[in-house]
């Protein structure tokens, strides 16, 4: 067995260490992108909710208009008879 000296001992634990310390940066840049896309993720769940909203809106305004619309044909005799 070949003699381990006290500078193969340091060599060896400074590569350990650089490398620990190039994951730490790693892990530190993984963690900000990761947090963007967080982010990201919680302006798309925004924008989808908003839409929604605008869609429920829209919706509710083209009942009443509809209603409008049946009640002045009524009012007119405008209206079909067709049973259905």
């Amino acid at each position: 067995m070949p003699d381990v000296s006290l500078e193969m001992l340091q060599a060896m634990v400074q590569r350990v260490l650089d490398g620990q310390k190039e994951q730490r940066e790693d892990l530190r840049e993984i963690k900000g992108r990761l947090t963007a896309l967080e982010l990201g993720q919680a302006a798309i769940k925004r924008d989808i909710a908003a839409s929604a909203e605008s869609d429920a809106r829209i919706q509710g305004q083209l009942d009443r208009l509809s209603d409008r619309v049946e009640r002045i044909e009524r009012r007119l005799n405008l209206v079909d008879l067709d049973i259905r």
